[in-house]
C-alpha cells in the first residue's frame, strides 16, 4: 500500500488496495455520447460483461447488451436519458465464460454534458448477483453475531472493543453499543485483566488462536464469582489486513462447580481408600490417632487434632462417652480429655485457632495436653450430642472454619477429632462434612479396638504374671534362675509355665510344663494345670502320683461336666475323645537338699539336662510318659543324686525345636551352650537364649535352671529314738542342745514343747522306731518320723477332756505344720521362723498353757 502526501490540510490519499469493497460488489462504468453510442468503456465493465473496449466503443449499447425483444423499449429509454432524465433499471446480460448463463445488472444512468454542451450519459453498473450474495452473507453474519448464546466481542488493533453482541451486553450491562471503546480493564480485576490483555496481544501479533482461557470475575451488580471460558482468534480482511481480535466467551461456572465437586468426590474417595489402608495398622491408641492425622493433613485439611477421654487412656471400663447421645451425658461433654495427636500443614505460622471452647480461647496444639471443654462450648456439645459442630474462625484468626467431629464407635463416644482449614483454602462443603464423619468413625472403631485390646492385653498380662512364680524364686539348697518368652508377642501370654514350690522339710518341687496351643486359651488351661500342680504338691505326693492326678484333671478341662464326658466317652471313639481334652507335657521333680537327691517324673516332656562340674551336659534318662490328658498309661519316676555345684536345666520344646531344625539338633546345641557353666546362673540363662537359634515367636519358651548347693551337714540334726517313754525327754534334750549350738536360744522353749507333743503322739498312735530331725535354713523345720500309717488329725477337745489339745498347740505356735506319707510310714512336721535381732522373748510354758 503506497501513500501519497496530500495538501497542507493533512488529508492523505492512497490507492485502493486489492480486495476492497468494490471488488466484492463488482461495480463497473461506461458512458454514452450524444449520439447514443458508447464512447467510454471501463476495464471493470470489460471484466463484468466480458467485452473488450474496442468491441463496444462506438456501438449502440442497447444492441450490444439487451435481448432483441427488449431493444425497442431500450432505445426509448436511452432517448429519454439523453433528454435529461435519470434511469435505474435491471438489465440482463450474458455472463462471460459461462455458456447460456445470464447475469442481471443494476444500471444507474445519469445524464451528463460534454465540453461542447451536448447531452450525454454516465452509466454505473452493479452485478446484482454479487449484491445479493453480500446481502445474504451480511444477514447471516448479523444473525450469528446477534443471536449467538455466547458472548461475542471484537477488539480492534488497539485492543478496544469495536463491537459486542447482545449476549455480551446482557452479562456486563447496557446495550451492545455502550461497550464500544472499552478495554478488558473495564470488566475484570487487574490480575485477570492483565492476563487476558497479554493473551490478546499474543494472538494479535502471532495469529495463533488461544482456546479455553479461564477467566474469573464478578458480573456488575453481582456478588458470586463467575468463571468464563474465552476463545480468541485474529480477524483479517479479504486482502489479508489485520482488523482485530475476536473473542468468544461462555459462562462455565456450573461446569467449574461440577468439575470441582467431581474432583472433591475423587479426592474424598482417595482419602477414604488411604484411610482404609493406613488407619488401624497398630493396636496402639496414640499411633492410631496419628495415622488419622497423617491421612487428613494436608490432603483434607490444614490443621487437625485428636482428643481422647482420659478415662479411656487410663483403662477405665466405661469411658464418659458410653451410650452415644444419651449415655454420654454422664460426662456432660466436658469430661477430662487428653490431646494425643496434632498435625499442621501451615509452616512457620502461629496457631490461631477457632473459638472451639465458646470462651474465645485458643486451642493449645501440644500433644499430651490434658484439658476440659466448657459445658456450652461447641466441642462439648459435639461430645454430648454425638453430632458434628461447624465452628467458624474468629476475627484475626488464621482458621477459616473447623469441624468438631465426635469419634463414635459402637455407640460409644471415645473422643473428638477436629479438622480445620485456613483462610485462603477452599471452604468446607457437605461432602467434606460427610468425609470428616467417616474418617472420625473409622479411626474411632480402630481406637476402640485398641482400647479393648489394651484392656484384654493387660488382663492377659495380669493372668500370665499371676500364674508364673516371682522373678527370683528361692529354695533351700538351690540357686535358681528362670526365663519366660511367650510365642505370641502381641498378647505376651502362652501355654508354657514353670514353677518352684516349697515342700515340707525344705524340699523343693521344680515344675516345667507346656500346654499344646497358643494364646489366651492355652494360658487359661496352663493356669488351671499350674493351680492343680500346686495343690497336688502340697499333698506331698510322689512325682509319679502328681502326674497321674494331673492327667485326670487335664482330661476334664475341655468338657462341660463329668456326666456329659462319660456320656460322650460311651458314644465316641478314642480319637474323638482326644479332641475334647487339653493336652500338655510336664516334668515334675522334687529335690531334697539334705540328701541332694532329686526324684523326676515325666509326662511327654523333653528330658532334663544335668551338668556336673567339669563334665559335659547330659540328658537325664527319665522315662517319657504320655502327655497329660491322654490317660490310660502310668508314669514312672527315677531318683538321681545330684553333686554339689551341678547345674540342672528344665525347659520347654520352644527352646530346642523349630520349623528349621529338628529337636535333636536343638538338644545338641543346648547341651553345648551349657557345658562348663562357670559364670553366674543369670548369665548362663542369657547365654543360652542368645546362643540358640530359638526362632522366637514360633512357640513359647520356658527355661528353669537350678544350681545344686545342698544343706551343710551342720545345718541338719538327725536322731533315732526307741519306742519307750524316756524318748520324749531324750527328744527335748537333743533339740535343746541343737538349738543352742545353732544360736537359736529364743526358740528353745517353743521347740521343746512342740517336740514333746509330736514325739508323744508318735509313741501313742504310731508304730516302729521314731526319728527326730531338725533342719535349719531360712526357717527351722522339725520332723518326727514313725512307721504308722494313720495320719494325725486335729480335733476340738471338750473342757472335760484330758487330751486332744496337742495338735491345736502345734498349730497355734508354729508358722506351719502338717504330715505326709513316706515309703515306710509318715512324717509330722512343724516350721518356725528364725528369730531376728528385734524378736521378743519366747512365751513361757505357763503363758502358753494360759492360752487354753
Amino acid at each position: 500500500m503506497s501513500e501519497i502526501p496530500g495538501t497542507a490540510d493533512g488529508v492523505v490519499w492512497q490507492s485502493s488496495p486489492p480486495g476492497s469493497i468494490y471488488d466484492y460488489i463488482r461495480v463497473a462504468s461506461f458512458s454514452i455520447g450524444p449520439d447514443g453510442l458508447v464512447d467510454q468503456w471501463s476495464l471493470r465493465a470489460a471484466e463484468l460483461f466480458g467485452i473488450a473496449p474496442e468491441e463496444v466503443r462506438g456501438k449502440d449499447p442497447v444492441e450490444v447488451f439487451m435481448p432483441a425483444d427488449l431493444r425497442s423499449r431500450g432505445h426509448s429509454k436511452v432517448a429519454e436519458i439523453l433528454d435529461g432524465k435519470e434511469w435505474t433499471g435491471l438489465v440482463p446480460f450474458q455472463v462471460p465464460g459461462e455458456r447460456g448463463a445470464h447475469g442481471l445488472a443494476e444500471v444507474y444512468v445519469m445524464p451528463s454534458e460534454t465540453t461542447s454542451g451536448e447531452r450525454a450519459a454516465l452509466c454505473i453498473v452493479v452485478d446484482v448477483r454479487a449484491l445479493r450474495q453480500i446481502e445474504t452473507e451480511l444477514a447471516s453474519s448479523q444473525a450469528i453475531f446477534g443471536q449467538s448464546p455466547f458472548g461475542f466481542v471484537l477488539f480492534g488493533t488497539d485492543l478496544t472493543v469495536q463491537r459486542a453482541n447482545q449476549r455480551f451486553a446482557a452479562v456486563f450491562g447496557g446495550t451492545a453499543d455502550d461497550h464500544r471503546g472499552r478495554t478488558v480493564h473495564d470488566y475484570l480485576s487487574r490480575p485477570e485483566a492483565e492476563r487476558l490483555n497479554t493473551s490478546l496481544k499474543r494472538v494479535l501479533e502471532t495469529g495463533e488462536s488461544a482456546t479455553d482461557i479461564q477467566i474469573v470475575g464478578v458480573a456488575p451488580g453481582g456478588k458470586e464469582r463467575r468463571h468464563w471460558s474465552i476463545n480468541l482468534y485474529r480477524v483479517l480482511s479479504g486482502a489479508g489486513r489485520t482488523i482485530g481480535v475476536a473473542g468468544l466467551g461462555s459462562d462455565v461456572t456450573r461446569r467449574q462447580i461440577a468439575a470441582r465437586e467431581a474432583a472433591s468426590a475423587r479426592r474424598n474417595l482417595a482419602i477414604l481408600n488411604e484411610a482404609s489402608a493406613r488407619i488401624g495398622n497398630s493396636l496402639d491408641l496414640e499411633t492410631t490417632a496419628k495415622e488419622l492425622l497423617d491421612v487428613a493433613v494436608p490432603g483434607f485439611c490444614d490443621l487437625a487434632s485428636v482428643d481422647l477421654y482420659q478415662g479411656l487412656l487410663t483403662g477405665d471400663e466405661a469411658p464418659p462417652g458410653r451410650g452415644g447421645s444419651s449415655g454420654s451425658e454422664s460426662g456432660g461433654g466436658s469430661a477430662t480429655l487428653r490431646r494425643v495427636a496434632f498435625a499442621s500443614a501451615v509452616a512457620d505460622a502461629p496457631f490461631l485457632g477457632a473459638d472451639l471452647t465458646g470462651e474465645g480461647a485458643v486451642e493449645p496444639p501440644a500433644a499430651g495436653y490434658v484439658h476440659r471443654y466448657p459445658f456450652n462450648s461447641p466441642c462439648a456439645n459435639a461430645l454430648r450430642t454425638a453430632r458434628v459442630q461447624t465452628v467458624p474462625g474468629g476475627p484475626g484468626s488464621l482458621i477459616q472454619s473447623t469441624f468438631a467431629v465426635p469419634m463414635v464407635a459402637h455407640d460409644t463416644v471415645v473422643g473428638l477429632a477436629q479438622f480445620s482449614r485456613t483462610k485462603g483454602s477452599e471452604p468446607f462443603g457437605e461432602r467434606d462434612r460427610a468425609l470428616a464423619v467417616e474418617l472420625a468413625a473409622r479411626a474411632a472403631v480402630c481406637i476402640d479396638n485398641a482400647r479393648l485390646y489394651r484392656r484384654e492385653h493387660e488382663r492377659a498380662l495380669i493372668l500370665q504374671r499371676s500364674l508364673l512364680p516371682p522373678g527370683d524364686p528361692e529354695a533351700a539348697g538351690l540357686d535358681i534362675a528362670c526365663r519366660y518368652l511367650p510365642g505370641n508377642t502381641a498378647t505376651e501370654v502362652g501355654g508354657d509355665w514353670f514353677d518352684v514350690i516349697e515342700l515340707p522339710g525344705h524340699r523343693t518341687a521344680l515344675v516345667v510344663g507346656d500346654v499344646m496351643g497358643r494364646g489366651l486359651r492355652a494360658a487359661v488351661a496352663m493356669g488351671e494345670l499350674r493351680t492343680a500342680v500346686r495343690t497336688l504338691a502340697l499333698l506331698d505326693l510322689e512325682p509319679a502320683e502328681v502326674l497321674s492326678a494331673l492327667d485326670e484333671i487335664a482330661r476334664g478341662l475341655g468338657t462341660p461336666s463329668g456326666a456329659q464326658q462319660a456320656s460322650r466317652v460311651a458314644h465316641k471313639s478314642r480319637d474323638a475323645d482326644l479332641s475334647e481334652v487339653y493336652l500338655a507335657t510336664c516334668v515334675y521333680a522334687v529335690y531334697d537338699p539334705v540328701t541332694r537327691r532329686c526324684t523326676f517324673a515325666n509326662a511327654g516332656h523333653p528330658p532334663p539336662v544335668l551338668v556336673e562340674p567339669g563334665e559335659e551336659a547330659l540328658l537325664l534318662d527319665v522315662p517319657p510318659g504320655m502327655p497329660l490328658g491322654v490317660g490310660g498309661e502310668p508314669f514312672e519316676q527315677v531318683e538321681v543324686d545330684l553333686p554339689e555345684d551341678a547345674l540342672l536345666a528344665l525347659y520347654t520344646d520352644g527352646l530346642v525345636e523349630s520349623r528349621d531344625h529338628p529337636i535333636d539338633e536343638g538338644l545338641t546345641a543346648f547341651r553345648r551352650a551349657l557345658t562348663n557353666p562357670v559364670r553366674p546362673l543369670e548369665d548362663v540363662c542369657d547365654h543360652v537364649l542368645n546362643t540358640l537359634d530359638t526362632r522366637h515367636g514360633e512357640d513359647d519358651i520356658a527355661l528353669l535352671m537350678a544350681r545344686i548347693q545342698g544343706l551343710p551337714a551342720d545345718a541338719v540334726g538327725d536322731w533315732q529314738l526307741p519306742r519307750e517313754p524316756r524318748s520324749v525327754g531324750r527328744a527335748r534334750e537333743v533339740a535343746r542342745a541343737q538349738l543352742h549350738a545353732w544360736g537359736l536360744e529364743p526358740l528353745v522353749d517353743t521347740v521343746e514343747l512342740l517336740v514333746s507333743e509330736l514325739v508323744t503322739n508318735a509313741m501313742r498312735y504310731g508304730e516302729g522306731e521314731i526319728r527326730l530331725r531338725l533342719l535349719r535354713d531360712r526357717t527351722l523345720v522339725c520332723e518326727v518320723w514313725d512307721a504308722g500309717l494313720v495320719q494325725p488329725r486335729r480335733r476340738r477337745a471338750r473342757d472335760t477332756d484330758e487330751g486332744g489339745r496337742g495338735l491345736q498347740l502345734v498349730g497355734l505356735l508354729s508358722a506351719a505344720w502338717g504330715s505326709r506319707r513316706t515309703p515306710r510310714g509318715k512324717t509330722v512336721w512343724f516350721e518356725l521362723a528364725l528369730p531376728d535381732g528385734d524378736s521378743t522373748t519366747e512365751p513361757t510354758v505357763e503363758q502358753l498353757l494360759s492360752m487354753f
